[in-house]
């Protein structure tokens, strides 16, 4: 039974945490449809949680954020010691979105706003052959983010990459760290309501474009279990 630990970094906007849920709730329900024995505990920085020894966790996983991984905030050095210490510990651990920046800049990659924009809507990703994690050839997911990792670090191998976000999925060195840029977590009605937010802030055809990619299915649940199995330590030959 995995016991896995969510370091939540940001938070749903109040107007739809109702009815979609919080990101932990996300996450939470993205595990328990491939282990439903899975229990799941919530470290809240946005509620003044102080962050565990990760040495004392079985599983970490590190929620999406609005905030920028090098804005400076005063949360986010004690977060990448975290990383760092987890990393050391070979705590399974992973990153989604912005905690898949974490990881990579606590590591010594390079994040940044890309010059390409915002990305939003389903996005196709090509899977890297036998990276003993994520199976097949391609996975369409769910993305909301203009930030990227621009340079892996050098212990990190790419295993999910696209023209728009060609560092997508990483798989580090140590064997237990994992991390993502899009979101397994969201399903089609929330990835539309990142579209929405994205309303009158970006060109109308790209926000269209968006939500009508959203009409082709997602790989969410493939991803998902993928995600979940690494973090209780199950490879794809034993799922």
């Amino acid at each position: 039974m995995a016991r896995i630990t969510i370091i939540e970094t940001g938070q749903v906007p109040q107007k739809y945490r109702e009815q979609h849920g919080s990101f932990p709730d996300m996450f939470e329900r993205m595990v328990r449809a491939e282990d439903p024995t899975a229990t799941v505990e919530i470290v809240s920085i946005p509620n003044g949680d102080a962050l565990p020894d990760p040495g004392k966790l079985e599983a970490v996983l590190i929620t999406g954020a609005a905030a920028g991984v090098y804005d400076g905030l005063d949360w986010i050095a004690p977060l990448e010691d975290f990383v760092r210490s987890a990393y050391a510990n070979k705590t399974p651990m992973v990153g989604v979105c912005f905690g898949h920046q974490l990881i990579a800049q606590a590591l010594g990659g390079t994040v940044r706003k890309s010059e390409k924009g915002w990305g939003i809507g389903r996005h196709v990703y090509q899977v890297l052959p036998e990276n003993g994690v994520v199976e097949g050839e391609a996975v369409a997911i769910a993305a909301s983010h203009q930030d990227q990792v621009i340079e892996p670090p050098d212990d990190a191998l790419t295993i999910l990459s696209s023209d728009f976000t060609p560092h997508a999925g990483l798989l580090y060195a140590n064997g237990t760290t994992l991390s993502v840029q899009p979101h397994p977590e969201f399903d089609v009605e929330f990835a539309q309501v990142c579209c929405e937010l994205r309303d009158g802030k970006l060109p109308d055809d790209v926000v269209a474009t968006a939500r009508e990619s959203l009409a082709e299915p997602l790989d969410s649940a493939k991803l998902g279990g993928a995600i979940t199995r690494f973090l209780a330590r199950k490879s794809i030959a034993s799922s």
